[in-house]
């Protein structure tokens, strides 16, 4: 089940499941946590699972029925159980969007095809790896 952890962007358990999406550096992480912060559109969920979270995924919206996917994350240990596509199934139930749209790496970039969502490469970035543009079509019945 997600819940809001908007608020708590700061507690240590959601910190370190919020630096699983990024680049491990403290940094980075900073200027994740003040994104949620920062920005009153911007929202964050952890995946609660038996009383533990296990997964967060952040958004922001970005245009007519249409939200970025910003993080996403699933403990290490839980990977491979459906977590992933689970949080982005009832995150689209519950924000009703008719598109989604994330950015990625390579290491990530399955995880979006296997879910269905269409992959674009959009280069090598300046940090030398390649990224993608992924976007998935809502569908009513999908909803």
């Amino acid at each position: 089940m997600l819940q809001s952890v908007k608020d708590q962007v700061r507690d240590p358990q959601i910190a370190a499941l919020l630096e699983l999406s990024i680049f491990p550096d403290p940094e980075h992480l900073e200027r994740a946590i003040s994104f949620y912060e920062e920005h009153s559109e911007a929202q964050l969920f952890a995946y609660e699972e038996g009383g533990d979270r296990i997964g967060i995924v952040g958004f922001k919206p970005s245009g007519e029925g249409e939200i970025t996917l910003t993080h996403i994350a699933v403990e290490p240990s839980s990977r491979g159980g459906g977590y992933g596509r689970g949080m982005l199934l009832e995150l689209m139930v519950q924000e009703k969007p008719q598109r989604v749209i994330a950015e990625t790496d390579e290491e990530a970039v399955d995880f979006y095809r296997s879910v269905g969502f269409a992959v674009v490469s959009l280069g090598i970035s300046s940090s030398g790896l390649e990224r993608f543009r992924c976007v998935y079509e809502v569908e009513e019945e999908d909803e």
